[in-house]
């Protein structure tokens, strides 16, 4: 029965073999299949003309096509047109389509009530060719010829709406056409881009978009300086040494999201509409910080036309607003290793600043959140801080005894740990453990725009004069730094002494060494650090009262 139904098997296998291999060699192109000969009836014969017509017709609008881009292009005078937004007020010229303004409302130079609105795009940086479209090298603002379709004077945008400016220019005998979208509830300004060849030969086409900003947009100092920077997937770069900008800037190449010029607080950038294969260039003339995006090369057939997406962001750098644009561009506030923590703590922050309308109070109770999250560990850590200051009478008398036989000495110190359950290392995990938290908010604080002349204490007490009226800013009185080295000081008193003479020495240094490093801090970060050292003197304090009967006392040891 089995070698019957192997024979059928093996014959069927046959026939599929003889019967369809030419259809599996067809198939596979192993075997080219002949066209077949068909006679030219009366109807086929109507249809070819058809298609000829048809062919013919589509010949003719091709045709008409190259012919109006070859017409001669009308040239109209550029002048200054105003975008008026409840976020921004800019000045775009049409010649071009290049930014001569780009002034925000909501954020001023300085504290003071006369002060002027931060403008993005002063003179210097208008003259480089803000928001300018690149051309096959060539900058169209200046190498082309423009006119504007749109029929406005100028553009008054209300809250939810947006509008669309057209401008239609030559450059490098290509067509082009540019339309601007700006919004009256956002940064970003969204570009769509038509390249058109009139002429009767295949052309390469490389787009360039740039962005640039004054150092001025940045208060200077190692807190607050401007830099190129750009996102190249997902990873963020930056390049802050002006030498380098100056002489042989910086270039990337790959998958840029975003480049620009940026402060901490504020940013110029573009955004290609396709990233992949994008070059990204920086560099720094008389004081202005330049990035320019080029695009990777496209090829435009006689009379073809071809479009691009841009966008640009040019002002604050606030987190929730850039994400609704795009996760890469949040990335330009640089949260640091510990992002996920800061990201977090920026939350809680904005949380508490929502019930207490001031930046200062709501620094403070995250601290005492922070504290009280940490409470179980504090209290393990300062517990055994305080049994070794206690045994620190013993251990002098155990050094005293063998200091001639180190390893006799040690061997009793760690009898001594035993004995009285006591771990050395418990009072240093629970600060490791910690110091992630502090890192993640330290970087919040430094990089939060929310803090920028954010007001705590405005005045000095029973004066007129300005005190901490921005966080973002240090004191200027060095009154919290001072206080904050004060109670570091006095916290350091009620830890037991370091064993050793020399970390005895180097701990007595540390609150002058940390007053001095944060004399230059933003208050903010000064705030945190002083609420906290007063929460952990107040807790410290209330364990050493707790930890009292926890060993017995020193001197009924003999």
């Amino acid at each position: 029965m089995q070698d019957g139904k192997n024979l059928i098997l093996a014959i069927a296998l046959c026939l599929i073999i003889l019967f369809g291999w030419g259809h599996v060699a067809e198939y596979m192109g192993w075997v080219k299949k002949p066209e077949p000969v068909v006679a030219l009836t009366a109807p086929d014969t109507a249809a070819l003309q058809g298609a000829r017509q048809i062919e013919m017709e589509a010949s003719k609008r091709a045709e008409a096509e190259v012919a109006a881009l070859r017409a001669a292009f009308t040239l109209s005078p550029g002048k200054e047109l105003t975008i008026d937004t409840p976020l921004f007020d800019a000045v775009l010229y049409t010649g071009g389509g290049t930014l001569r303004s780009f002034r925000l409302k909501k954020y001023k130079t300085a504290l003071t009530a006369d002060a002027p609105e931060v403008n993005m795009i002063d003179e210097r940086s208008a003259a480089v060719g803000a928001l300018g479209l690149v051309i096959n090298g060539q900058p169209s603002w200046s190498a082309g010829r423009w006119s504007m379709e749109t029929e406005t004077e100028n553009l008054r945008l209300a809250q939810g709406k947006e509008d669309t400016l057209r401008l239609v220019g030559e450059t490098d005998n290509l067509r082009v056409t540019r339309e601007l979208t700006f919004s009256a509830d956002s940064y970003l300004i969204r570009e769509k881009i038509g390249i058109a060849n009139p002429g009767d030969q295949t052309r390469s086409v490389r787009l360039s978009y740039t962005a640039s900003s004054d150092a001025s947009n940045a208060s200077g100092g190692r807190y607050d300086s401007m830099r190129i920077a750009w996102d190249n997937d997902g990873s963020l770069s930056e390049e802050t040494s002006t030498s380098t900008l100056e002489t042989t800037g910086v270039q990337a190449v790959g998958r840029i999201y975003w480049a620009g010029a940026m402060s901490t607080y504020f940013l110029s950038a573009v955004l290609p509409g396709s990233p992949t294969g994008c070059i990204v260039k920086g560099l720094v003339q008389k004081n202005v910080y330049r990035a320019a995006v080029e695009e990777p090369e496209a090829v435009l057939a006689p009379g073809q036309t071809k479009e691009f997406t841009v966008s640009y962001w040019i002002g604050p750098k606030i987190r929730r607003d850039m994400l609704a644009v795009s996760e890469q561009l949040a990335k330009s506030v640089d949260l640091g290793m510990f992002s996920l923590i800061a990201k977090g703590l920026l939350w809680l922050l904005d949380f508490f600043h929502d019930y207490v309308n001031n930046w200062g109070i709501a620094i403070i109770l995250l601290t005492i959140v922070i504290k009280a999250a940490f409470w179980p560990l504090t209290a393990k850590s300062y517990s055994s801080m305080e049994k070794m200051k206690r045994l620190q009478p013993m251990m002098a008398g155990i050094r005293e005894k063998y200091k001639d036989n180190k390893e006799v000495m040690n061997k009793e110190v760690m009898a001594l740990y035993k004995t009285y359950g006591v771990n050395p290392a418990s009072g240093c995990v629970p600060i490791l453990i910690q110091l992630p938290v502090f890192f993640g908010l330290y970087q919040a604080l430094l990089t939060a725009i929310e803090l920028r002349h954010a007001p705590f204490i405005v005045h000095l007490p029973f004066t007129n004069t300005l005190w901490l009226a921005d966080l973002s800013a240090a004191d200027p009185f060095y009154i919290t730094p001072l206080v904050m080295g004060a109670t570091m000081f006095f916290q350091q008193k009620l830890s037991p002494p370091a064993s050793d003479p020399m970390q005895q020495k180097i701990m007595m240094f540390m609150p002058l060494i940390f007053t001095v490093l944060f004399l230059g801090f933003p208050s903010g970060l000064v705030i945190y650090w002083l609420a906290n050292n007063v929460l952990s003197i107040a807790q410290q304090w209330g364990m050493a009262r707790k930890n009292k009967t926890l060993l017995p006392r020193v001197e009924k040891q003999k």
